[in-house]
Order: C-alpha cells, then sequence, then structure tokens
C-alpha cells in the first residue's frame, strides 16, 4: 500500500475520484495520516458471469412464472447456487410463500448431530478442510425471513401476505408481512418452509439474537388515528424463536421504541440491542434491557432506550477538517453525518448517549426528542449487524453522493468510525442489508437498479460478489453459515431465496 505524506493526503481529500473505504485492519492502527482514506478495488473471486440454479427443473411453477434453465444470478468463477422457497410456490403448511423476501439470519440446527466422525474424515480426505475456530457443518440450518409487505400488497395475485390465526396475528386487520422460517440442509435444499409471525406491516432488515431468537422490524408507523387499514398502532419490534415448529403470537416489544425501524443487532456482553432508523434524518439507537436476554421472552420485560450523540468538538486527523454540526432544536450542537465526513474516514470518533422518554409517541417524534437532546443524524439508517465487537452499520443515502456509507460503533471504546462512502454508483449503490462472514468481509446488498452483493475485504477494497441477472429489484437478507461455507440471499423482486456456495465445498474466505 502506498504511504502518502501529508501534502498529498491532503490533496487527496480535496479531489479524489471514486469511493472512499477504509482498510478495515488498520481501524485503530493507522501508522499515518495518509492510512485513513485508502481508494481502491478487489478482484475478488473473480469475473461474474451467468449461472443457472442447480435445482432449475424445481422452479417451474412459481409467482413469478416458469424460472427453469434461467440464469438468475450471476457468479465467480467455481461458485454455484440453488433457488428456492419462491413467492407464490407452495409451503409446508399448505399457504403460499409471500412475497418481498428481505431480512434474514441463518441458524444452525444439529439435528442427529454434527456430520459422522467417518463423513469429516471423508471431507479431510478430499482437501475440505475449515478453517481453525469454525464450528463444524450442521446438517440443518434454520432461516428466519422478513417480507416486506404493506397491507393486501399484490405479488403475482396474492394478497394474503403472511397466513396466521386471528389469536396469533398482531394486527388482525392486518394482511401484510411478518416473518417464515425455512429449513434447509448443506447441500442447500429445501426441508420446510412455514409462517412464524404474522399481522405486521413492511418487515425489513431485523436481526439476529444471540439466545437463538429472530427479531423482525416494522418498518411502518401507521395507527388507526391515520388510516383505517390498521387496528392498533404500527411501528414496532416483534421476537420470532427460531426453532419454534409453529407461528409465535405476535407481541410487540413497546419500549424498544415506536418509529421506523429497519434493523437490530445484539452484543452478546451486554445485550445491549442497537436499532437504526430509515429516515432521512433517522437516529441511531440503544436499548438496554432491564434484564440482560438469555432467552425468549426477557425482551418483554422491557428497558430503557437511548440515542447516539456524536462529541460536535472534534477535527479531522488529515486536515483538521471540522465535523458537520447544526444547532438541535433544544439548542446543542448536533453532528450531522450526511455529508461532509469524507476527511473522517477511518477516523474514531468519540460518542454518548442521550435517554428517551416518550419511546411510544403518537406520532413519528421519537427522532425529534432524540435530536432535541442532540443525537446524531444519520441519513436512512438500514443493515446492521454485530462480528468481533463491532457493531456494523449502513446508511442506504449517506455521503455527498447520497450512494451510501458503512459505519462501525465499538460498544468498548464508544466511538463510531465511517468505513466506506460511495462516490460513484459503479462502485456501490446504496447499500442497504449487511452481514459479515466469518473470514472478517463485509458482504452488502444493494438497494438500487441492476443491484449487486458487494463485498468489502480486510484492506478495505470493494469487490461484487453476485448480480441480480433476473430483473432490477434489490438483494437482501445476506447471511452466512456458521462454516463459511454457505451464503443465503434473498432477492426481492421475485421474492426468491439463494444459496450460494463453491463447488469444492471451500469456506467462502476471500483470497489475500
Amino acid at each position: 500500500m502506498r504511504k502518502y505524506n501529508r501534502r498529498d493526503f491532503v490533496r487527496l481529500c480535496t479531489a479524489a475520484l471514486g469511493t472512499s473505504v477504509a482498510p478495515l485492519s488498520l481501524l485503530y492502527s493507522r501508522a499515518a495520516a495518509g492510512d485513513c482514506l485508502i481508494i481502491g478495488a478487489s478482484n475478488g473471486f473473480g469475473p461474474l458471469a451467468q449461472a443457472i440454479p442447480l435445482n432449475t427443473y424445481d422452479l417451474g411453477q412459481t409467482g413469478p412464472g416458469d424460472l427453469v434453465g434461467q440464469a438468475l444470478l450471476q457468479l465467480p468463477p467455481g461458485f454455484v447456487y440453488t433457488a428456492f422457497s419462491i413467492t407464490g410456490q407452495t409451503m409446508s403448511d399448505g399457504t403460499l410463500v409471500p412475497g418481498d423476501h428481505d431480512g434474514m439470519a441463518c441458524y444452525p440446527f444439529a439435528f442427529r448431530g454434527y456430520y459422522s466422525e467417518a463423513e469429516t474424515l471423508r471431507r479431510r480426505k478430499e482437501g475440505i478442510n475449515l478453517p481453525a475456530g469454525r464450528p463444524p457443518p450442521s446438517l440443518l440450518y434454520f432461516l428466519v425471513r422478513n417480507h416486506e409487505l404493506s397491507p393486501n400488497e399484490n405479488e403475482f395475485g396474492n394478497t394474503l401476505g403472511v397466513v396466521g390465526s386471528e389469536d396469533k396475528k398482531y394486527d388482525p386487520m392486518v394482511n401484510g408481512g411478518g416473518t417464515t422460517t425455512l429449513v434447509v440442509d448443506f447441500k442447500g435444499k429445501l426441508i420446510a418452509d412455514f409462517p412464524s409471525l404474522a399481522g405486521t406491516i413492511r418487515n425489513c432488515a431485523g436481526g439476529p439474537t444471540p439466545w437463538n431468537t429472530w427479531i423482525s422490524c416494522e418498518e411502518d408507523v401507521r395507527t388507526p388515528a391515520t388510516t383505517s387499514s390498521v387496528s392498533v398502532p404500527h411501528g414496532y419490534n416483534f421476537e420470532v424463536p427460531v426453532f419454534n415448529r409453529n407461528m409465535v403470537k405476535a407481541e410487540p416489544l413497546v419500549e424498544m421504541g415506536r418509529f421506523n425501524h429497519e434493523a437490530i443487532a445484539v452484543d452478546p456482553e451486554t445485550g445491549y440491542v442497537y436499532e437504526t432508523e430509515d429516515r432521512g434524518d433517522g437516529a441511531f439507537y440503544r436499548f438496554v434491557p432491564r434484564v440482560k436476554p438469555e432467552k425468549y421472552g426477557d425482551l418483554q420485560q422491557g428497558g430503557d432506550l437511548y440515542a447516539m450523540v456524536i462529541d460536535p468538538d472534534q477535527f479531522a486527523d488529515c486536515d483538521m477538517t471540522p465535523l458537520p454540526v447544526t444547532t438541535s432544536p433544544g439548542g446543542s450542537d448536533l453532528v450531522n453525518t450526511s455529508a461532509g465526513l469524507s476527511s473522517f474516514l477511518g477516523q474514531p470518533l468519540s460518542v454518548g448517549w442521550v435517554k428517551l422518554n416518550n419511546v411510544d409517541p403518537a406520532g413519528d417524534t421519537l427522532r425529534f426528542e432524540a435530536q432535541f437532546f442532540g443525537a446524531a443524524i444519520f441519513d436512512r439508517g438500514e443493515g446492521m449487524w454485530y462480528a468481533d465487537g463491532l457493531i456494523y452499520f449502513v446508511c442506504t443515502s449517506g455521503g455527498v453522493s447520497r450512494n451510501g456509507q458503512v459505519w462501525a460503533y465499538d460498544p468498548k471504546r464508544e466511538t463510531v468510525t465511517l468505513l466506506v462512502e460511495s462516490t460513484s454508483s459503479a462502485d456501490l449503490d446504496n447499500a442497504d442489508n449487511i452481514t459479515v462472514a466469518p473470514d472478517g468481509t463485509l458482504y452488502l446488498c444493494e438497494d438500487a437498479s441492476s443491484a449487486d452483493v458487494v463485498g468489502v475485504d480486510k484492506l478495505g477494497r470493494l469487490f461484487k460478489f453476485a448480480r441480480n441477472n433476473y430483473d432490477n429489484s434489490e438483494f437482501a437478507g445476506a447471511c452466512f453459515s456458521p462454516d463459511g461455507c454457505l451464503m443465503f440471499v434473498n432477492q426481492q423482486g421475485p421474492g426468491i431465496t439463494y444459496c450460494i456456495f463453491r463447488e469444492d465445498g471451500m469456506p467462502i474466505d476471500v483470497p489475500v
């Protein structure tokens, strides 16, 4: 990596073209001022090419139509995939697969135990070894999947959404979003799928917990006072037990706040739950549970909600640029991260937290209370993921060009760091969902026409991993099996879930 002196770097800060990325490996060990801005790309796993799913002959009858023989994805050499649980297909309980597949997470299920000793030995003889520290493969994986459906939304002729009994649905009036649970084997074959949460609206990114549940988030704040299509207020989070074969009774996690939710991530050390808000002037929230959650239902005991405040009296190490600061309605300074942060790329910024009082407001006003007390503004906070002590989150419209940002919050250091700011839609076009692979690579799902799954390696280099070859809809819900051998991801438009893996069975680790 070339080193720049301060004069060279200031010129880069003011005149560089292309997407700006901070090397993840240098986040807290930058050797020189020049290390806080790197511009570059990587070939990743190689050029993308059209590929037909391995199970293409199973795809004849779907909501989008006959998909047999169609190349739905573009992938690098040596990668293959299966496609399953597609909108309009019949699920295990007899209902139809709902549309608008969105956030998702993968949970290993050791049905009949892990691979037998003989099978493990056979794989080793074939050269298929897992990196040190990776768990062994599971025979089955459970996926919990969100559906970003509005009430009575028509998906290829189906307006029922996620189907559930009235005693289990959150809002009996709503035929819309929720979650479905999928059971998939280690070869990417669907074993079962069924509804697991119903009566909610526009369930977006969500997030997994360490105690084997899924938090599904409503990106909708309708109330009976604003529309006749609902019977109760919306805008809440809901918890879904992963290994439950029956639909859960939907209970809102009210004290986590009522707002335009997108995603959550949990710090396993503290049990604190972090939340993003999909608004152009959104806040970044932290929910501190009353008791440290260890099982399904513990979050129902409530807790306190806070919003992040970025210390406004900070300057860029590289050129002494000040943070973009505005005056809050309460008279205090607050940082607006929407633009003007390129000089701070890779520089940890000190943060604090302000406690919120009216967490269940009648209107969509929670962020205004946060900003009154100086909470920072984030431009469309969306996907979020915990990995290795950091909370990664995406601002889909952040940055000068509004192509998106990626941030990392460090709970131990109480800092937040801008990792990526896209200045070119060709490099990264409105990242939405995010996940972190077992090898530490970030994967971003683009919410854009002709969407890609874009990787960010440990040197901060961007590369294309997968491309939508079917239509112009977004990717969502990317997640990995714990051994790193399988990536699951959704394509929202046709409503398809994919399992992507290497032909040689090795983990999906980015070449160094």
